[in-house]
């Protein structure tokens, strides 16, 4: 079979078998697909032999580039030794391996104790990482004798996942909405969008009231809130809204004073994507329970971790008939391929001095943001924090009327920035910018010229 035969078959298998997440498939398969086959330091190669830069880490999971030679290394020497074994009863070399070197890199990152985030519990994505929280939360008040503790607060347009549990303490209603039916009723608290105010304020002179909103949750239903769960500094996929100075140490506070847990998922902002190895670290948060994945492994292999602090785990101790057993597991927990993965990726985190070869890269999107910001009228807000960043969109800028949803103005950018070599993937009309923590300055610059250029024509074109 010559490549266009073959190719041609894959895209007509691609359309008569894959279901795509987060995809309109009635539209999806009437275009041609982008089969990705072959991808090298920030660029990813399609079938045709074309190559794009990965403006979104496949997905903000990888760190240090596509197929990269030390990770490639570990991996195929683990292959070799053990691909799995269970975590049920058994223990394996990498899991324990990597459960002591991330308590060490967040006793080393964050002013922790001791007896702080000392506990490792795998899984096998940020979702279960979630779910995995959120029961060691319920079941830590439980098993100290609080039975009223059976709630949570998160925050609106807040992301955690796709699982049911995870879903429950969202806020993003376009993923959400569907199904309400399905899910425990958890106390929402404003999100500190501060472009798009819930509560109508203006961040000069707001005092941040979405805080006092959650502390009148606190103050009046403490009894009931086994957690407030936050992703630190930054709502990732509520469309990149960056916490005003103050907020994420703010809801530390209100914890601590309300005797409430906090957990910080930081599956999309963890290992270096705010410019810190935590995202936690901007405000000096010690969170009670804390969600690791995506960037953990490089982008190589699934695995979570949800580390928690010696007194959480201390509640699940007692004898077998007790049944304070944490309840729950995964068949790939612990993943021997996945943990020297991850051992590989903050090897190399150490050895090319990732978080800090970033801060050029940091400045230099920072300058592009306000730069961008302040010269097209259809950019309501850029805004972000490290080498995350979103570019909101607007139909005018005055008044910050959105894009009618159906114009798919955001994707119109993307599909724009495709055709000139670039892969990004938007949110709504946020157009997200998340690459490699690796790329070079000059291939940032072009991703980034390519995405204004694309941002140019599209909003100049776009009626209502």
């Amino acid at each position: 079979m010559d490549i266009l035969a073959r190719n041609k078959r894959l895209e007509e298998l691609d359309k008569a078998f894959l279901w795509y997440p987060f995809t309109q498939m009635k539209e999806w398969i009437e275009d041609t697909p982008v089969i990705i086959e072959e991808a090298r330091d920030c660029f990813i190669k399609d079938i045709y032999g074309r190559w794009y830069l990965d403006g979104v880490s496949s997905l903000w999971v990888n760190v240090h580039g596509h197929n990269h030679k030390d990770i490639n290394e570990r991996l195929k020497a683990q292959i070799d030794r053990l691909a799995h074994s269970t975590l049920l009863g058994l223990s394996n070399v990498p899991a324990i391996e990597l459960a002591h070197r991330l308590v060490k890199l967040l006793s080393d990152n964050l002013p922790v104790d001791a007896a702080s985030l000392n506990k490792v519990f795998y899984s096998d994505n940020g979702s279960t990482a979630v779910e995995v929280a959120l029961k060691m939360a319920f079941g830590y008040w439980r098993h100290r004798g609080v039975a009223t503790r059976d709630s949570f607060i998160c925050l609106n347009n807040a992301y955690h996942g796709d699982t049911i549990g995870a879903v429950s303490v969202g806020g993003v209603d376009i993923f959400h909405a569907l199904y309400a039916p399905l899910l425990f009723k958890v106390h929402k608290s404003p999100s500190p969008y501060c472009y798009r105010c819930e509560l109508g304020l203006s961040r000069d002179d707001c005092e941040m009231q979405c805080l006092k909103e959650m502390e009148s949750i606190l103050s009046a239903r403490s009894q009931e809130i086994a957690a407030v769960i936050v992703e630190p500094m930054i709502q990732a996929a509520g469309g990149m809204i960056v916490f005003p100075d103050g907020f994420l140490s703010s809801v530390r506070d209100l914890c601590h004073r309300y005797d409430t847990l906090l957990i910080a998922d930081e599956v999309a902002a963890g290992f270096g994507r705010t410019g810190r190895m935590f995202a936690c670290q901007h405000e000096d948060v010690i969170p009670d329970i804390i969600c690791l994945s995506k960037g953990l492994t490089g982008g190589y292999m699934p695995l979570a971790a949800t580390v928690a602090s010696q007194r959480i785990f201390n509640a699940f101790l007692g004898d077998f008939k007790e049944l304070k057993t944490l309840f729950h597991g995964h068949s790939y927990t612990g993943n021997p391929l996945g943990c020297a993965c991850a051992l590989a990726c903050l090897d190399v985190f150490e050895k090319e001095d990732t978080i800090a070869s970033l801060q050029p890269k940091v400045g230099f999107l920072t300058r592009w943001l306000k730069d961008v910001a302040n010269k097209h009228p259809h950019v309501g807000q850029a805004r972000g924090i490290g080498l995350m960043a979103g570019v909101e969109l607007v139909r005018d800028r005055s008044s910050r009327a959105a894009y009618d949803y159906g114009q798919k103005v955001g994707w119109q950018v993307a599909l724009k920035a495709r055709q000139r070599g670039v892969f990004i993937r938007p949110l709504g009309n946020v157009i997200v910018i998340m690459p490699p923590l690796a790329i070079n300055i000059d291939n940032l610059n072009t991703m980034l010229s390519i995405i204004e250029e694309a941002i140019v024509e599209v909003t100049d074109k776009a009626v209502d």
